[in-house]
């Protein structure tokens, strides 16, 4: 096992890995920005760098700062929580030169299943099923003959990352033009690569993705699955486990085809694979996430497995031994709700001081959080202050526990996107659990 791990994040994923190395009985090394030297993550690591200034460039994705300070600590592995460099498979080959393990996939695992075009191309080649689309579009001319061959609604999604950048709908061909021109630049400047594809557009989907863990010992595990179809301009902001609509045979069904074909590719590590559902019930996958979860909670709450745990575990070559697919057996249901630092209606983020921070409590709660009390949310980074996480031995028991704790959730000094939380809680389609990825636009509060 590890000695000292170094954590290149900040907020409640920091304190989430701290939390595990803890357990493991594992030192810890937190990195942070200047005007993050108060935050919790930094309070709780056994030991602090301080790797730049606010601006995440500087500090957070400064890759050779953070190489200097786990030599200079003495750590022996590093662990990227999710965003910033989670997914750099540069920044994970440098950790492996520098004779640092990367807690997560091989460079060549991230390669793979990390760019959406490559990962298309792998899920076909072992009978995952995919949405009529494309490779990487040669150009605008390109993106209209393949859309016509398609058919529109059409999407056009960047290759090389996720969360809405570089990701266009478009419905016909006289917007087909400017939208890949708008596409390619924001994907160049979100993730330095310009390629984006094109698939067929399902108009009222579902998000389900399943979550898996890989020991490097020829085991792929898989927990279940989980139903992400709350989002905002792709971005989740409720997730739950099990998803409503998935039966025992096709869960069963998609965990054995998605650990074939990690299994094949030699993946290690925790991910995620990802699937949209269409209205009559069939899934298509459209992309892995080779890191931890933002909501990873849910599937912990309802198999009682540590998977942040694990995933250490695996990475320092233990082999695990973890009940997964058929003999999974899931306990309840778990919803998280993620706290961001926004104005509830118009979604602008809201830093500032937090004057007062009151969590809920109670049976079946959990709150994963990266403030407190008299902390100054920065406006350099993502507004997410917290997760609040509640479980139930039934959907309807988890809701109204989910109801109950952010009642109770007092945040005071600055704006959170609670009372939109409370909305959709109440809505008769998310509580009859008959939501698709669109039901936040017509939410009315």
């Amino acid at each position: 096992m590890f000695g000292k791990i170094l954590i290149a994040n900040r907020g409640e994923i920091a304190m989430r890995v701290v939390r595990a190395c803890r357990t493991l009985g594992i030192r810890t090394v937190a990195i942070h920005s200047d005007v993050d030297a108060t935050a919790p993550h930094v309070r709780f690591a056994d030991e602090a760098v301080c790797v730049g200034p606010a601006d995440p460039r500087r500090s957070y994705l400064n890759i050779p700062q953070i190489i200097a300070a786990a030599e200079i600590t003495g750590a022996d592995a590093v662990h990227p929580g999710y965003g910033f460099l989670s997914e750099n498979a540069e920044f994970a080959e440098l950790c492996r030169r520098c004779g640092l393990t990367f807690i997560g996939p091989t460079p060549e695992a991230m390669r793979l299943w990390g760019d959406k075009v490559r990962a298309r191309e792998a899920a076909k080649r072992f009978g995952l099923p995919l949405l009529p689309g494309t490779t990487v579009l040669r150009d605008a001319e390109d993106a209209a003959v393949q859309a016509a061959r398609i058919g529109y609604p059409v999407i056009l999604k960047a290759a090389g990352g996720g969360g809405g950048r570089g990701m266009r709908v478009v419905r016909d061909d006289s917007e087909i033009r400017r939208s890949f021109e708008t596409a390619t630049s924001e994907a160049q400047a979100g993730f330095k690569n310009p390629d984006v594809y094109l698939e067929k557009f399902v108009e009222e989907p579902r998000h389900i993705e399943l979550q898996v863990l890989g020991d490097g010992h020829g085991h792929i595990f898989t927990f279940g699955e989980r139903e992400c179809s709350l989002q905002r301009r792709h971005q989740k902001i409720i997730e739950e486990a099990p998803s409503p609509v998935m039966t025992p045979e096709k869960r069963a069904e998609l965990s054995e085809v998605c650990a074939h074909a990690l299994l094949e590719t030699g993946y290690t590590s925790l991910g995620t694979l990802e699937f949209l559902m269409d209205e009559r019930g069939n899934l298509y996958f459209m992309e892995m996430n080779t890191r931890v979860q933002v909501e990873h909670p849910v599937t912990e709450l309802v198999t009682g497995i540590d998977l942040v745990e694990n995933q250490i575990r695996a990475a320092a070559g233990q082999a695990l031994s973890l009940p997964s697919g058929r003999a999974l057996g899931l306990r309840g249901h778990a919803l998280e709700c993620r706290i961001n630092a926004e104005d509830p209606r118009t979604f602008v983020p809201w830093p500032g001081l937090i004057t007062e921070y009151l969590p809920p409590g109670g049976g079946g709660v959990r709150v994963d959080s990266g403030v407190y009390g008299g902390f100054r949310v920065p406006n350099n980074y993502d507004p997410m202050l917290a997760k609040v996480i509640t479980h139930g031995a039934t959907r309807a028991e988890a809701i109204a526990r989910m109801r109950c704790a952010l009642d109770e959730f007092v945040i005071g000094g600055i704006r959170t996107n609670i009372p939109l939380h409370q909305a959709l809680l109440r809505d008769p389609d998310v509580v009859a659990g008959k939501m698709s990825t669109r039901t936040i636009e017509r939410l009315r509060f």
